[in-house]
């Protein structure tokens, strides 16, 4: 179930979830790839933010869990920026390569900036790329990483099939996402900063406040701990398994291919 009691994801009637609306999966494709070229330009100011650094923590422990090494070929999926992406290109090189996959132009664009301003070229590619329907071979990628990525996608079990059929057997799927808060006092005060604070500092830093107010949302529709961990088993990954990080605010899921 999402953070409301509801069920993740597609109705099954053509309709999706944009934040607490329904919309038909078409609008929500527009709506998402209208929100991210909106706040391409100051998304890494916001993430800074918002999250008081503490995204970059998270981050580096999702990529720990990677188990990347040189020569291994990974997949940052709906990787954005380009934070993972930079900090898996310096643990495959030299001879392995790392793919940043997003669907939306102006964050790849964004990420091969901050790519070649951070001295990371080679070893490198970038795809404009939708997750639920990846146009790379079967069994091609060592791991699959996504982070903040997975609550925006249309048809979220279609996602996780694609990133199980284009691992090989024995990689792993990585993925990064705001949860549900393992502490029950913590909850009305996370709930005050998502939907008072973010849409405000939005408006005075990105210039958006709709935009982040969606994404206090999306948060909530997001599928909880044990129902991800759910969805991963069903798409055919094994040994799922999470880790809390900040209370729940975030948690880092992990998956096989075997």
């Amino acid at each position: 179930m999402n953070q409301d009691g509801r069920d993740p994801g597609r109705a099954g009637d053509g309709t999706a979830d944009f934040g607490f609306e329904r919309v038909d999966v078409r609008e929500k494709a527009r709506r998402v790839r209208a929100v991210f070229e909106s706040v391409a330009d100051r998304y890494d100011l916001m993430n800074d933010v918002m999250s008081f650094g503490l995204h970059r923590w998270w981050k580096r422990w999702a990529v720990e869990l990677t188990g990347a090494r040189p020569g291994r070929r990974v997949l940052d999926l709906a990787g954005g920026t380009g934070d993972l992406t930079a900090l898996l290109a310096r643990r495959v090189a030299p001879r392995g390569a790392v793919v940043l996959a997003d669907v939306n132009a102006a964050m790849l664009a964004r990420g091969r900036a901050r790519l070649l301003d951070g001295g990371i070229a080679s070893g490198v590619r970038l795809a404009q790329a939708d997750a639920e329907c990846l146009p790379f071979a079967a069994r091609s990628f060592d791991c699959v990483t996504i982070a903040f990525g997975l609550r925006n996608v249309t048809d979220k079990d279609a996602a996780l099939r694609e990133m199980y059929r284009v691992l090989r057997p024995g990689g792993r799927v990585i993925v990064l996402e705001f949860s549900r808060p393992t502490v029950a006092a913590l909850r009305p005060v996370y709930d005050a900063y998502s939907f008072r604070v973010l849409p405000v500092m939005g408006r005075l830093i990105a210039g958006d406040a709709a935009s982040y107010r969606y994404l206090a949302e999306s948060i909530r529709m997001h599928p909880d701990q044990e129902t991800l961990r759910g969805m991963m088993e069903r798409a055919g990954f094994a040994r799922c398994e999470y880790f809390n990080l900040s209370a729940g605010i975030v948690a880092v899921h992990r998956g096989f291919r075997l």
